[in-house]
């Protein structure tokens, strides 16, 4: 399948790169490709089981939990996290904290550990960009000169976008704008995987 997709350049100062707010310009039928090794990996292997698989962060949380109650009869959160430099598992705040928003959202039966994240989010939405900066993720973006995106990333519900793995690329399914190719897989609608990584 053919894409047609630009890829986002990390270092790029005046096209997509991996800063949120190079994404601000893109018209409808822009095609971006984001490199995220956790994220796409989750995104892929969810999507390889049948599952319907949305992407949500802070931005979008409320957006994407209403979505998934209202066509879904039950769902999988996911926090993606990071990895080290030697690949292992690094625990990340702001992808748990955005885990915590969407399911903060979402209505029916919860198990212990969504009860858990609920209550995590419940303590830091009133600071949650404040703590953010202040986690280790946080502060390496702050460090790089990322402090605008990291204030961008932090805005919790300001959009309405709720992205969904549709034919090799994240759809807009509330509104029907392509938001980033991937690799694709066959979807089934009886239950939904939502990924959460940040983009700070």
């Amino acid at each position: 399948m053919e894409m047609r997709a630009v890829l986002a350049d990390p270092l790029a100062a005046d096209g997509p790169s991996l800063s949120p707010r190079s994404l601000l310009n893109l018209g409808p039928s822009d095609r971006v490709v984001l490199p995220s090794p956790n994220g796409s990996t989750c995104a892929v292997l969810e999507g390889q089981t049948g599952a319907v698989v949305y992407a949500a962060c802070l931005r979008n949380a409320t957006a994407v939990g209403k979505w998934v109650t209202k066509h879904h009869e039950s769902a999988t959160v996911i926090a993606c996290g990071e990895r080290w430099p030697d690949g292992s598992l690094r625990p990340s705040l702001e992808d748990h904290l955005g885990a915590a928003a969407v399911l903060s959202t979402l209505r029916g039966t919860r198990s212990p550990e969504a009860e858990g994240a609920i209550h995590l989010w419940e303590g830091f939405r009133s600071n949650v960009q404040e703590t953010i900066a202040n986690c280790v993720s946080g502060r390496e973006a702050i460090a790089r000169g990322w402090s605008k995106d990291l204030e961008f990333a932090c805005q919790v519900d300001t959009s309405q976008a709720v992205p969904s793995l549709t034919d090799g690329g994240f759809v807009n399914v509330a509104g029907g704008t392509w938001l980033s190719p991937i690799t694709p897989f066959p979807c089934s609608s009886r239950s939904a995987t939502t990924y959460i990584e940040s983009t700070s």
